[in-house]
């Protein structure tokens, strides 16, 4: 593990974003197409496809996990439960 070596990030803008829909929905998100949702933050622009699950402890968001792709429908439903069962193990850790 070393620095970090991507792209520039971008700065995350009230109100808006994937992320912030997952943390207001509590719920992950699955976006097939980053250009079809609205209020999308591009933290790269080579981003295609997003997805996202809140880190919950009880009824409490304490984080997200955003994996993007720089392939259009990379993610599906089917790829929550394994995302969501890689945030169980991290629970006692949080």
């Amino acid at each position: 593990v070393g620095p970090y070596q991507g792209a520039v990030a971008c700065q995350v803008l009230k109100g808006r974003g994937v992320c912030l829909h997952a943390v207001q929905t509590k719920q992950p998100v699955v976006v097939p197409d980053v250009a079809q949702f609205p209020g999308h933050i591009a933290c790269d622009a080579r981003s295609k496809s997003e997805i996202v699950l809140p880190v919950m402890k009880g009824d409490a968001v304490l984080a997200v996990l955003d994996v993007d792709s720089d392939k259009l429908a990379q993610f599906d439903e089917d790829d929550v439960a394994p995302l969501a069962q890689i945030l169980t193990l991290l629970q006692p850790y949080h």
